[in-house]
């Protein structure tokens, strides 16, 4: 059997976790919003139409902030249009995804909906078709007490104190063809800086997130970023960077190995952040929210056809993945990846969280239920809050397409603030098990509270509302603690959380 090493210290620490990379987004897109939080004729709808039963798996997540209300969907948005009224809102032609936007659902709904959930609205502001006068006008909607044109409209609408939003999306990928509006960075970076600029005058104690590079694919990436920098490093406070990855090619080992891609797309714009704060000799740094990531590639031509015989109608099934196992773990390896960056890495969201590229899949008017991709988010999201450690890990390696001396697992830590300690592993090897044998001498005494193993023998295997746990968490071999040393036995492709706790 193959050998992994790793040695832990609680001394070698990456910094403090944000819960906020455990966050996820919900655009008005497909079905994320009607016929997935939202269906106000389902047998589970409470008395505001959201469904009870999508809500009690979105607050097993625990997700801590849902980035609303797109996306593509934002660039040619009206804020204006989703308050007051249900009946005198208008329906809008959403372009970026070519169906009928009822704004049956807006402001004031979503963020009911986010406090029955347990979270926090991350809102993306329109600077698109539109522009900082108009994301200034929002902040005053949503966070002025009263007493002005928009937050006495706000109160009249129904809602006496402010939303309280604190983090605000400047755009949605602004440097990308497909983009309503598209910008360069120099114009991007300017109106941006000016929309930053009058949101913080109005509220001076929201975040700002500014639009990186839509994909590490993307001709002008680190270009965009550098120019896009020099106009706005003073008025924001993280980048934006979305990757999605797929494997059209049936290639296991090269799929799972995508997120060293995304381990060096973050360091590398952490490098320009660094470089664009040197050139202006500023004591300020800059973060990154990563808040589009995930698995999108096997619903492509499905959502062609549906284009060709169905345009324009309201709620299409967009963007309907059905996540097997091999993305679960990938899913795992990309979790794993912003723990290890978790000193710049503050905000991340899992696109999508209720039907479009989502975790949760439901039908309308029937059942909900977790695609495999689910549980190593809500793994993550349960155990992974503390201190991210900074693990020495030896592997095995393997070479691939793409990749060299890819490691056959790919773990890393987390110290609990009760003295625990989580340990995250992904075994990528199609067809070994491998011993993981590691250190932990310096955290005192511990024993194997739980290994929680996810595994299923066909990497292609998918959960269905008739069968929802095809592929689902078990119980692993458990392993050996002696001396402060463990071994514990990783399956072939497995996803594995061990957690330790004081003997």
């Amino acid at each position: 059997m193959k050998k992994a090493t790793m040695i832990l210290d609680r001394d070698f620490s990456i910094g403090q976790i944000d819960p906020r990379i455990y966050g996820s987004f919900i655009e008005h897109l497909g079905r994320a919003v009607y016929g997935g939080i939202y269906e106000p004729d389902h047998p589970t709808a409470d008395k505001n139409g959201f469904r009870r039963d999508v809500m009690e798996m979105v607050r097993k997540l625990d997700v801590p902030v849902v980035r609303y209300p797109g996306g593509n969907f934002v660039s040619g948005f009206n804020w204006e249009d989703s308050v007051g009224p249900r009946e005198t809102r208008p329906k809008r032609l959403d372009l970026a995804w070519f169906t009928t936007e009822t704004n049956e659902v807006g402001l004031h709904e979503f963020a009911d909906w986010c406090a029955e959930a347990k979270t926090q609205m991350m809102y993306a502001v329109n600077l698109g078709s539109r522009g900082p006068d108009a994301a200034r006008n929002i902040v005053e909607y949503a966070n002025h007490p009263g007493g002005s044109y928009w937050s006495d409209m706000r109160i009249r609408n129904g809602r006496k104190d402010p939303f309280g939003i604190k983090l605000w999306c400047l755009g949605n990928e602004m440097d990308g063809p497909w983009q309503m509006c598209h910008r360069t960075a120099y114009d991007y970076g300017s109106v941006a800086r000016e929309a930053a600029k009058m949101m913080k005058w109005v509220d001076p104690s929201i975040e700002v997130v500014a639009c990186g590079s839509s994909n590490t694919h993307m001709p002008t990436f680190g270009t965009w970023e550098y120019q896009m920098l020099t106009e706005c490093y003073d008025q924001i406070d993280y980048v934006s960077l979305h990757q999605y990855y797929g494997n059209p090619t049936n290639d296991t080992p090269g799929f799972l190995a995508r997120s060293m891609d995304m381990d060096s797309f973050i360091k590398t714009v952490v490098s320009i952040c660094d470089a664009v704060g040197g050139s202006k000799h500023s004591k300020k740094k800059i973060n990154l929210s990563f808040d589009e990531w995930n698995v999108w590639y096997h619903s492509n031509e499905q959502d062609k056809e549906i284009w060709k015989q169905d345009k324009w109608n309201r709620a299409l099934p967009l963007l309907e993945d059905i996540y097997n196992f091999e993305d679960a773990l990938l899913v795992g390896a990309m979790l794993i990846t912003f723990l290890r960056n978790a000193d710049r890495v503050k905000v991340a969201c899992l696109a999508q969280l209720v039907n479009v590229i989502a975790p949760i899949m439901t039908r309308n008017g029937g059942g909900v239920w977790a695609q495999t991709i689910y549980w190593p988010l809500m793994h993550a999201s349960k155990y992974g809050r503390g201190t991210a450690l900074r693990p020495l890990v030896k592997s095995p390696t393997y070479d691939c397409a793409d990749f060299e001396q890819v490691p056959y697992v790919d773990a890393t830590a987390v110290l609990g603030d009760d003295g625990s300690v989580t340990v995250f592993a992904v075994n990528r090897s199609m067809d070994e098990d491998i011993e993981l044998a590691a250190d932990l001498r310096a955290f005192g005494d511990l024993k194997i509270a739980e290994h929680i193993v996810l595994h299923h023998d066909d990497v292609k295997a998918v959960n269905t509302e008739a069968n929802p746990e095809n592929v689902a968490p078990g119980k692993g071999n458990g392993g050996t603690m002696d001396g402060g040393h463990m071994s514990v036995v990783l399956g072939k492709l497995s996803w594995n959380v061990i957690r330790l706790v004081k003997a």
